[in-house]
């Protein structure tokens, strides 16, 4: 057999190698593959040594490159974090910037709307009596400022100046215990004393029988003789019976503690209360009593637009020409089928004593024909008296030219 297989072994190599490729390609066919068997053998003993390299290396010079790229992330980092951290800041500046410019043009334009005469101040820093509430301003006696003037914003009262010095002046505030304020009703006109020394801001000595509603404004009377009447204070957050007096808790429409600009009031000027809320400045000098309601030099009458309007003003005209007063005691009855003097007079008197308004057009003035001798025009009638129809001609008139020349 060993000769056998020394003799033929080419021949024997070659039908082994014949018969492993036809094995090959059977397993070729069954498997649907098409690699080749050397390759499939490389590969299978080359990967684990690959994978074993693979490892090495990702465990030694990966960990050192990651740990360098970390060191830069964290550099990166802190870069970062220092940048939006000084973005922040200059956020906060420059929007602190923007309220102090937006309050600002709110104190112009308050100067520049409000009849007193008033000069603007800035907070410096607090007083130093741990006792009172109080600030201190950039303004003092070379500014003319005045002990006793009072200090406003655009929001409304703040307090008023207590000591003056050259260059800085002392403002007790509103919520001070000893602070008072005269205020009155927007609705009913209601008179009243603020008081804030209790932590909450109240309103004193309004009777149980007198109508106040939550959410109703507070505006300064004028009666302190300190702020002039027209200021805002405050809206009403809840009303309560009490033993006598009601029980009335105000919330202050401006921020006393918290104001960085402020107005003081050089010479204050009464005005009426507003009907929305508006801004109004005081003085610290002692102010003469407000003007009463009934003054028509406060505001200007308004014009009526109802019947009742117009019959309620004519009872009122009536009223002051007969010296009667409505509702008091002693008073005589006026005489309510008499007519004013304004409508009594003849329609050119009317004319020439009321002016016209100035947002109508000027009506023209109808003349009447001058008086025929044969016709009797009767006497002049009042604007807004009845007319008669005119009684039907009797008889032909004759021409003009005709009739004889008067006498």
């Amino acid at each position: 057999m060993e000769a056998l297989l020394g003799r033929f072994r080419t021949l024997t190599v070659l039908l082994i190698v014949i018969v492993a490729q036809l094995l090959y390609l059977a397993y070729q066919v069954k498997t649907n593959r098409d690699e080749r068997l050397i390759r499939v053998w490389a590969v299978t003993a080359v990967t684990p040594m690959a994978g074993i390299v693979e490892a090495i290396r990702q465990n030694t010079i990966g960990f050192m490159r990651d740990y360098f790229i970390l060191l830069d992330v964290r550099d990166q980092n802190r870069r970062l974090l220092a940048e939006n951290k000084e973005l922040r800041m200059d956020n906060i500046y420059f929007r602190n910037q923007l309220l102090t410019a937006e309050h600002a043009r709110a104190l112009v334009l308050f100067q520049a709307q409000s009849p007193s005469k008033t000069i603007a101040a800035r907070v410096i820093g607090n007083s130093t009596v741990a006792t009172a509430k109080a600030v201190f301003i950039d303004r003092g006696s070379t500014s003319g400022i005045e002990k006793g003037m009072a200090v406003v914003t655009p929001e409304g009262v703040i307090g008023k100046v207590v000591s003056v010095y050259p260059l800085v002046s002392q403002v007790l505030l509103v919520t001070d215990p000893t602070f008072k304020v005269g205020v009155e009703s927007q609705k009913g006109h209601i008179h009243g004393l603020l008081d804030c020394g209790r932590g909450k801001c109240v309103v004193e000595q309004i009777q149980n029988e007198e109508k106040v509603d939550p959410g109703e404004r507070f505006f300064t009377s004028g009666e302190d003789r300190i702020f002039p009447r027209g200021f805002p204070v405050g809206t009403v957050v809840s009303v309560q019976p009490g033993q006598g007096m009601k029980d009335v808790k105000l919330e202050l429409s401006g921020t006393p503690g918290a104001a960085e600009e402020v107005l003081v009031v050089l010479q204050g000027v009464h005005q009426s209360i507003p009907v929305a809320p508006v801004v109004d400045e005081t003085t610290a000098k002692m102010l003469p009593p407000p003007p009463p309601e009934a003054d028509g030099k406060t505001a200007p009458a308004a014009k009526p637009q109802t019947e009742a309007d117009k019959v309620l003003q004519k009872y009122d005209t009536l009223g002051k020409e007969e010296g009667h007063v409505y509702g008091a005691i002693g008073s005589t009855v006026p005489n309510f089928n008499a007519k004013p003097a304004a409508e009594s007079k003849p329609p050119a008197q009317a004319a020439e004593s009321e002016p016209a308004p100035a947002t109508k057009p000027p009506v023209p003035t109808l003349t009447a024909p001058a008086p025929q001798p044969s016709v009797n025009t009767g006497p002049a009638l009042p604007l807004g008296a009845p007319r008669r129809k005119p009684p039907p001609p009797a008889e032909p008139k004759t021409p003009a030219a005709e009739q004889p020349p008067p006498q």
